[in-house]
């Protein structure tokens, strides 16, 4: 999926700072943060948005909620907490068409 950003950082033809990854999912900080510690975790796999999920990807959206548990660790925020967030299509403020989870910590409120 070239036309997609997140792919393309996925494949590593775009640069991103890249803060975890595993086989199936990658995290990188936002570019617009709307939070001290703003990153986006995202399937390795394209999958379009949540409205597009079907059976086979539940796990996969498993894995981006331990990818954030483990960011969670990583930034020092398991104990004191984040919030995240998820997106879905236009009206719910979806800009890139590949699901993904917002990682938001060290902000109270706001937070976009």
């Amino acid at each position: 999926m070239t036309d997609c950003v997140f792919c393309r950082i996925i494949a590593r033809e775009s640069p991103a700072d890249i803060e975890y990854e595993d086989d199936a999912v990658v995290a990188f900080r936002d570019i617009y943060p709307k939070a001290p510690v703003h990153l986006l975790i995202v399937p390795r796999r394209h999958i379009p948005s949540v409205m597009a999920m079907e059976v086979t990807d539940a796990e996969v959206l498993g894995r981006c909620f331990l990818a954030a548990q483990a960011l969670g660790e990583a930034t020092g925020f398991a104990e004191r907490g984040y919030r995240l967030r998820v997106h879905c299509g236009p009206e719910g403020g979806q800009v890139v068409h590949h699901v993904h989870m917002h990682f938001l910590a060290g902000g109270r409120g706001g937070g976009g």
